[in-house]
């Protein structure tokens, strides 16, 4: 069996066999969309996004085989069954050519079409998982982030779990590294979308002027360097789950057109005037106080009220101490199987350092500061000198004028600005710089 709906569209210029055909489909749950020329196929393909068509080859007036690259172009991952009632070794593998995935000869059979969909529905299925092993192999993050001693945590746990099963926007809060991004994997991981994709989009990662086409899409010609027509983020999670983490830096033009697509589920592609439909759950993060990003007027207050509808405050390490050697060391664990070493242990001098730091880069600089440990560690302990500097802080290379870096001053600047702070446009300001080039300074210092 496939893992849930799919979204089919037929095109066949006889009207018994779209009738026939759609019928069986809908019978297994499926969504059908049926037309009778390319036409029409690809005005419905604008308006939304489809995981399987079945496409006659002979449509009255036309080449049915012309038709599929030109649905490909809508939609890459969609697969492709022929029908033909002349089915030659020629054809078949012209059609492969041409990108489709499958054929069916006329006379079939319902149990002919239902194996067929059940097989390219599991390849969906196996590509989309494949697709977030990919991503998360840079993402991975151990499953005691999801795992509490903390009362507050634990609310905020069970709460996101309950979260889960419903439909609901979901409105992440919590300081830079605190695993926002993890916890909103989790929420798809265990939603009734699990079996589709999860896109992921970090807002002040991508410049503005491309943001919107990371999200929706654009048409080639659609502007300079557009060679290509790109699908966009929604339409590749089709019925899974788009996570906007930081989301209190989208520009204000973006912001308005997310608020159109979270109210009709349509949107444009850049360059397009046609509106498409598509059937995605936002879950979105911020580090910032976003009640005063609209009183400052750089936060739509609709918006606001769109995507806070259930929202949940994860709370800095600092406020969570009891989990921090629970964490450390199923860190440890981690990246010793990772770089193939034998099973590192913390000796009493590491722990109380680890416990004594104050983590202004949560989960996030813990998880870096255990990596560097055990990649740079020479023994079967972590002591205090295999910890990063600013953890276990050497005499004589802190100040201005002492035999330090450069950068390793800008860091230990930028963290304690940071933990003086109340969000990232206040730090910003102090330090001179954008929010944009911070986030990039924080990236790169793991903070």
């Amino acid at each position: 069996m496939t893992s849930g709906i799919l979204n089919i569209i037929i095109v066949d210029d006889e009207r018994n066999i779209r009738k026939t055909l759609s019928y069986c489909l809908e019978t297994e749950g499926h969504s059908v969309v049926a037309v009778a020329n390319s036409q029409e196929a690809l005005l419905e393909a604008k308006r939304q996004s489809f995981d399987i068509a079945f496409i006659d080859l002979r449509l009255q007036g036309e080449n049915g085989m012309d038709l599929i690259p030109l649905l490909l172009a809508e939609s890459p991952w969609l697969k492709v069954v022929v029908i033909t009632a002349n089915a030659t070794i020629q054809t078949a593998v012209e059609a492969m050519r041409r990108g489709a995935s499958d054929y069916i000869e006329k006379p079939f059979t319902s149990a002919q079409v239902k194996l067929l969909i059940r097989t390219l529905g599991h390849i969906r299925d196996l590509e989309n998982e494949i697709a977030v092993l990919r991503e998360d192999r840079q993402r991975f993050a151990p499953e005691a982030l999801l795992q509490s001693k903390n009362g507050d945590m634990l609310r905020v746990i069970e709460k996101l779990h309950k979260a889960a099963a419903s439909e609901a926007i979901i409105l992440i809060r919590g300081e830079s590294g605190t695993g926002k991004s993890v916890f909103a994997r989790t929420i798809h991981n265990v939603s009734p979308r699990a079996k589709k994709p999860i896109m992921i989009v970090s807002c002040p990662a991508v410049p503005t002027e491309l943001l919107e086409s990371e999200l929706f899409g654009h048409a080639k010609g659609a502007f300079t360097g557009a060679v290509k027509e790109n699908p966009g983020r929604i339409a590749a999670c089709e019925g899974g789950t788009l996570f906007l983490d930081e989301i209190g830096d989208m520009a204000l033009p973006i912001q308005a057109k997310l608020l159109r697509f979270i109210q009709d589920k349509e949107y444009e592609r850049l360059g397009e005037t046609a509106s498409r439909k598509a059937n995605v759950r936002i879950i979105t993060a911020t580090n910032v106080n976003l009640e005063q990003c609209v009183a400052e007027g750089r936060f739509r207050e609709d918006l606001f009220y769109r995507i806070n509808v259930i929202s949940v405050n994860v709370p800095p390490l600092r406020e969570r101490r009891e989990d921090i050697l629970t964490m450390a060391k199923d860190f440890c664990s981690f990246f010793c199987l990772t770089n193939h070493r034998a099973l590192l242990e913390f000796d009493a001098g590491a722990e109380q350092a680890l416990m004594d730091y104050t983590w202004p880069g949560n989960v996030r600089e813990l998880r870096n500061a255990i990596e560097r440990a055990v990649i740079l560690g020479s023994s079967q302990y972590i002591t205090q000198h295999d910890l990063p500097e600013n953890i276990v802080p050497s005499a004589g290379c802190q100040g201005v004028g002492d035999l330090v870096s450069l950068a390793a001053l800008e860091e230990i600047h930028i963290k304690k600005i940071l933990k003086k702070t109340s969000s990232i446009q206040e730090a910003a300001d102090i330090l001179g710089i954008d929010q944009t080039t911070l986030w990039r300074r924080r990236k790169v210092y793991g903070i």
